[in-house]
């Protein structure tokens, strides 16, 4: 016996024929003419050796093998709807989200309930990486990358610039009887003195070429560990403003000079294959950002 099945055009064109009893009715379903049908249900006959329908006057029926045939098929076919309804239901009411750190405890951990209430159908699952992890750009809807550029063929949008500036405790400020100008800073512990950005902020406070090498290395790999430690008055950090606010509204951490850096091609990004353009999930997510960056005054 032979495994090949007959080509599945003429499946389909039997299927829909045999639950309308209509040969046009099955071609308005499935997008053919009435002959197109007509010449599958013919290829489908000659290929199993028997008639699936007797053709009458204005109508068809089946035959007794064309009915047997008919049962087993009609069922196959709707086991088939069933599991891509099942498995397009459950993809369209989960959003994964693939975030950095930072990201995802300094901005997203605050506001997703928003996100939430106003899509309840939509369950978010947030993935975050940290230190020495990548995003995870081959299993999620969106990625929210920091200092990463998403793949060339994704579709790209710019969150947040990465600029950055000295910050700390105002208690540990206190110890050296408050900061007045950037070398006030190298009297204290310095958290993950090897970050580059450091180099290139002293650079434009008028100190290069500072030699950071005497300093304990304390690599976190991620602001919004390294803003835990400022808080708790371990040293000073190099952080992103933007996702200090709160922190600097509630007087945990100051900023003691309004100079801040940037290197150019360093952002976030929010990202999403082109595949998932047109997704009603990713589209309210992407716009709901948008919406709360604007509300913070970001361009």
């Amino acid at each position: 016996m032979s495994n090949t099945l007959p080509p599945l055009s003429a499946i389909r064109a039997f299927e829909a024929a045999s639950r309308h009893l209509s040969f046009t009715k099955a071609g308005e379903e499935l997008g053919m003419t009435q002959a197109a049908v007509s010449y599958q249900i013919r290829l489908l006959e000659d290929r199993l050796g028997f008639q699936l329908f007797t053709r009458k006057t204005r109508r068809i029926e089946l035959t007794e093998h064309g009915a047997e045939l008919a049962s087993k098929v009609v069922d196959s076919f709707t086991s088939l709807r069933q599991a891509f309804e099942d498995v397009t239901d459950k993809n369209a009411g989960q959003l994964v989200v693939s975030s950095n750190t930072t990201f995802a405890v300094n901005w997203l951990s605050n506001r997703l309930v928003h996100f939430q209430m106003q899509n309840p159908d939509i369950a978010v699952r947030i993935l975050p990486y940290g230190p020495d992890a990548h995003p995870r750009f081959d299993s999620s809807d969106v990625v929210v990358s920091a200092c990463k550029a998403p793949p060339k063929d994704w579709i790209a949008h710019e969150v947040v610039k990465a600029t950055f500036t000295p910050m700390l405790s105002p208690v540990l400020a206190e110890t050296i009887g408050g900061i007045k100008q950037p070398e006030d800073l190298l009297k204290l512990p310095l958290v993950d003195p090897q970050d580059p950005w450091w180099d290139i902020w002293f650079a434009a406070a008028g100190i290069p070429d500072v030699d950071l090498s005497s300093y304990p290395n304390s690599r976190m790999g991620s602001q919004a560990l390294e803003a835990n430690r400022a808080i708790a008055g371990q040293g000073v950090a190099i952080l992103t403003p933007y996702f200090c606010k709160n922190a600097i509204e509630t007087g945990q951490l100051i900023q003691p000079f309004e100079l801040t850096c940037r290197v150019e091609a360093e952002s976030w990004f929010l990202s999403y294959p082109p595949i998932n353009r047109t997704s009603r999930k990713v589209r309210l997510f992407r716009d709901w950002v948008a919406g709360e960056l604007k509300r913070d005054g970001m361009p």
